[in-house]
């Protein structure tokens, strides 16, 4: 029951109190008032705020409740397209069945799609083609920030991977016009560190081409056709994606030459050179795909994939001569605080038989005795004291797999 006014405590005594003492007081106790009613409202929007929160989970614990209680779906493949019907087999126990479907969903269906039916095997929707989750995340969405000019010491090569690799994308109608198929594929091989990889990144930075990158041990699995899946999954990405390049790194894992070994695991490595073999110059066109590869091991190569159609052209890339170091030593030392004593020129004629990678590091590790002189500059004394480090390593390693 609301109180009256009759019932409301005053604060002041009726009769001993002035008229203008009463106004002061019902003013104080009024600021009261209007105090617990402010503090009142904050504890009733939080309220209202904590009653939301709870009202949200209520819906999605009630949603995913829902979604336990339903009877689960199963994959299947549309196997034809009858007056009848539709003819699916199920996936795990090849069962087949004829069920109907609606004029608007067998509109959509085509053999070899796959579906998802209930317990009745009644198509309930249509599911996207199955591609390996592996074979997706292989695909490149960011282009690499390495550029031609990061490269130095094999300008022909270059020159010969952007005739096959790029040409065909920007210009395919300088190939129609002469009468000649593009080249597919091109294979780098050569020693470790001399810019196979860089290439490769070089392509995808200059190119609007899908770029795929893998490593030829990705496709290596334990279990019997795994790895022949994969392969034929990430030319599926490049062909849903066209134009697009794929990169295969050391490809020499699953392309070695083929022995007669009879272990599982030697079997299941050709079987996925197979499949490789195939989808670069099979029976079906392969599109406007462009193949870059790239092995240390050009030696352990099976010669079946070495042959025209697959890889068209074989660029070897080998250590860079004296020219080429001293551009190499240029395009790695132009971020760089360098002395007035460096002679580049003279550096390149030092590291001999140094690789690019070498050379890279060389630069680092001259970086770093500054740095542990508390200096800004590097001297040419730095990079003496790098290139005999990295020549000491390099011994340490050649002497620990003698003895390995």
């Amino acid at each position: 029951m609301t109180d009256t006014v009759d019932d409301v405590d005053l604060p002041y005594d009726e009769e001993d109190t002035s008229q203008q003492e009463k106004i002061e007081a019902l003013r104080e106790r009024l600021e009261v008032l209007e105090s617990q009613n402010e503090e009142m409202r904050d504890k009733l929007l939080d309220a209202n705020a904590e009653n939301n929160k709870y009202q949200q989970k209520l819906e999605r614990l009630t949603h995913e409740n829902k979604k336990l209680k339903q009877s689960p779906l199963f994959v299947a493949t549309v196997q034809e397209l009858t007056d009848e019907g539709v003819i699916i087999k199920q996936h795990g126990n090849n069962q087949e069945a004829l069920t109907e479907v609606t004029e608007e969903m067998r509109s959509d269906l085509e053999p070899d799609d796959r579906v998802a039916v209930n317990n009745s095997l009644s198509v309930v929707k249509s599911l996207e083609d199955e591609t390996d989750v592996r074979a997706r995340v292989m695909q490149v969405d960011e282009s690499p920030e390495v550029t031609y000019e990061d490269i130095g010491g094999i300008e022909e090569q270059i020159n010969e991977v952007r005739e096959t690799v790029e040409m065909p994308l920007k210009n395919p109608g300088a190939f129609d016009e002469v009468g000649i198929q593009p080249p597919s594929g091109v294979l780098l091989y050569g020693p470790p560190g001399t810019g196979k990889t860089m290439l490769a990144k070089a392509v995808a930075n200059q190119t609007d081409a899908t770029f795929i990158k893998m490593a030829g041990s990705e496709l290596v699995h334990k279990f019997i056709g795994e790895g022949a899946k994969l392969v034929r999954d990430l030319f599926q990405v490049a062909r849903d994606h066209e134009p697009a390049v794929i990169f295969i790194d050391e490809i020499d894992a699953i392309a070695a030459k083929r022995t007669e070994s009879k272990t599982s695991g030697d079997a299941e490595v050709q079987r996925t050179m197979m499949q490789l073999l195939s989808e670069m110059d099979g029976f079906e066109d392969r599109g406007e795909i462009r193949i870059i590869a790239a092995t240390n091991r050009f030696d352990m190569l099976d010669r079946a994939i070495l042959r025209p159609g697959r890889f068209d052209r074989l660029i070897e890339v080998p250590k860079p001569d004296t020219d080429g170091r001293e551009i190499i030593f240029q395009i790695h030392t132009r971020d760089m605080n360098v002395a007035d004593d460096v002679d580049f020129a003279e550096l390149a004629r030092m590291a001999d038989e140094a690789s690019g990678a070498d050379v890279k590091a060389i630069c680092t590790e001259a970086g770093m005795f500054a740095i542990r002189d508390d200096r800004t500059d590097i001297r040419m004394e730095d990079f003496e004291e790098a290139w005999r480090k990295i020549q000491k390593e390099s011994e340490d390693e050649d002497i620990s797999k003698t003895f390995a």
